[in-house]
C-alpha cells in the first residue's frame, strides 16, 4: 500500500532511535506467551487504538484507559518533560499548520504517565501565537499534558497518519494451526503503535501537530486468571 509505505518513511526518523535502543521484555505473569494471550493482546491494542482515533483528546482517552484498568490510585495523566531538546518542524508540518518558514514554532517532547506507567511518548510542534499566555506558561513551565492545557480552545484533532509497530500474531495466523506455547511470559516491544495528528481550535485553525507513540505499558494491568495451557507444566 503506497500510503502506508510513505507514512512509515515519514515516521521512521522519529521512531528509529527508541525502537533500536529498547528490546522487547516480558509483559508479566498476567500475559503468558500463549495463542489466547496473543489474540487478546491484539484485541486490547486495537481497542485502545480505535478509541484514540475516535477521540478529540488523547489525554482524556488515556486517563479513561488508566481508570478503567485500575492502573493508578489517581488516574490522572502527568507529562514528564524532556527539557533542553529541540527538533525543527518539517516543511510538511509547517504546511499542515498553515505557517510560513519564519513563523516561530515551539517543540515539546514528553512522556505521558499515569501513576508509574508511561503510556505514550509525544513529539509536539505548536504555534505559540495561537495560544493564550496562560497556555504557553503551562506548557513551558509545568508538567501539564498538552491536551489539558489547550482544552479551552475547544480542540478537535485530525489524524494524518497511523502506524502499527507490533503484531503479536505470526504472518498467516488466520490460515495456520495455532503455534505451540512458549510457556513463558509474552515478550512485548517498547512501542506498539504511533499516530500523527493535527490539532485545531473550535474555529478550525490548526495550532499543533503531534506524533504520539504508545508504549507496552498500556498492557500493564492485572487480568483475571485464564485457563492454563495443557501443553505447559504446572508451576
Amino acid at each position: 500500500m503506497p500510503h502506508a509505505r510513505s507514512l512509515a518513511r515519514s515516521l521512521a526518523p522519529l521512531l528509529a532511535v527508541p525502537l533500536a535502543a529498547l528490546p522487547a521484555r516480558a509483559a508479566g505473569p498476567d500475559w503468558p506467551d500463549t495463542y489466547l494471550s496473543r489474540v487478546e493482546a491484539v484485541a486490547v491494542v486495537q481497542s485502545l487504538n480505535a478509541a484514540l482515533l475516535a477521540s478529540r483528546s488523547a489525554t482524556a482517552t488515556l486517563e479513561g484507559w488508566c481508570a478503567a484498568h485500575h492502573m493508578a490510585e489517581t488516574p490522572r495523566l502527568a507529562a514528564r518533560l524532556d527539557r533542553g531538546v529541540d527538533k525543527p518542524a518539517s516543511p510538511e508540518t509547517r504546511k499542515r499548520l498553515a505557517v510560513g518558514p519564519d513563523e516561530p514554532l515551539r517543540y515539546r517532547r514528553v512522556r505521558l504517565a499515569c501513576g508509574d506507567h508511561v503510556l505514550s511518548e509525544a513529539d509536539n510542534w505548536y504555534v505559540p501565537a495561537r495560544l493564550t499566555p496562560e497556555m504557553n506558561r503551562l506548557l513551558e513551565t509545568t508538567d501539564t499534558p498538552f491536551g489539558r492545557a489547550v482544552a479551552p480552545l475547544g480542540t478537535t484533532r485530525q489524524t494524518v497518519g497511523s502506524e502499527p509497530l507490533w503484531q503479536p500474531l505470526p504472518e498467516g495466523w488466520d490460515q495456520a494451526a495455532p503455534p505451540a506455547p512458549s510457556c513463558g511470559s509474552l515478550a512485548v516491544p517498547e512501542h506498539l503503535f504511533s499516530h500523527r495528528a493535527v490539532l485545531f481550535t473550535a474555529e478550525r485553525q490548526p495550532f499543533s501537530e503531534v506524533v504520539e507513540t504508545y508504549t507496552r505499558e498500556v498492557l500493564d494491568f492485572r487480568r483475571a486468571a485464564r485457563p492454563a495451557d495443557p501443553a505447559c507444566p504446572k508451576p
